[in-house]
């Protein structure tokens, strides 16, 4: 995926018979997904408007440009949709879109290589980081300043303290 696209939500199956769609937004306010049109698939496929009819359980109800029927929004299921960046709000300094943490380096403090970001979690209580490790394993570090005192994205590479038996 380009550094010029950040995943910002996905399609997540048809809502209905008239090509209304269920939209999971990774948006910190939901219905915000709709200012960043024209969204894209990562085939290419763009779609140049989003209108947000309601909410359902873990996701909006909306009606989405270039979605006309309940076949096509099924055919559409688990697609990302991708924003393009400059569209995006600059972040605050401790604050950081996923697509910048994975693949980055991690490192104990003192210079050990611990893994690589896997992915970004978040279970309700905080995120985490998911770092896969040498030989396969994986392991979960929480995203706090505690466990993980610098992430420096210029140099692309994150310092962490882990917990005691995250490793």
């Amino acid at each position: 995926m380009s550094d010029d696209k950040i995943v910002v939500g996905s399609l997540a199956g048809a809502f209905g018979v008239r090509g209304e769609v269920r939209l999971k937004s990774f948006c910190a306010e939901p219905a915000d997904i709709a200012g960043y049109v024209p969204l894209r698939s990562p085939d290419g496929r763009a779609f140049g408007s989003i209108e947000i009819l309601g909410q359902t359980q873990g996701a909006l109800i909306a009606r989405v440009e270039g979605i006309a029927s309940k076949e096509e929004a099924d055919a559409l299921r688990g697609v990302p949709l991708l924003a393009d960046r400059a569209r995006l709000p600059a972040l605050p300094d401790d604050e950081y879109y996923h697509a910048d943490l994975i693949g980055l380096p991690v490192h104990d403090a003192g210079g050990n290589r611990l893994g690589t970001v896997r992915a970004v979690l978040n279970h309700g209580a905080g995120d985490i980081l998911e770092i896969a490790r040498p030989g396969g394993a994986t392991a979960l570090i929480p995203f706090t300043l505690a466990a993980v005192p610098l992430v420096d994205l210029a140099a692309r590479r994150i310092v962490a303290d882990p917990p005691e038996g995250a490793l």
